[in-house]
């Protein structure tokens, strides 16, 4: 498995932020979404549905339950770039 590039990382900080409507900066790799920044479910389709048209690539809606924060989602990210989920 190959690991995201910094400029993909800060892509994704970027993306995460405007959708969750909260300043970069505010935003850690462990921060949880709901528990930390108050995201809902929608905002979670929203963010795997502009990962996939960033990123050019399809997650299976089964990986939500993974991407509860910036590490998990760089983690699903890797792996959908990376042929492997």
């Amino acid at each position: 498995m190959t690991a995201l590039a910094d400029t993909d990382k800060k892509r994704i900080t970027e993306i995460v932020s405007e959708i969750l409507e909260i300043n970069s900066a505010e935003i850690t790799e462990q921060s949880l979404f709901k528990e930390d920044h108050d995201a809902d479910s929608l905002r979670a389709i929203e963010i795997l549905a502009t990962l996939e048209r960033e990123f050019r690539i399809e997650i299976d809606q089964a990986s939500l339950a993974r991407m509860v924060n910036l590490r998990g989602i760089y983690d699903v990210v890797t792996e959908c770039v990376g042929g492997e989920a």
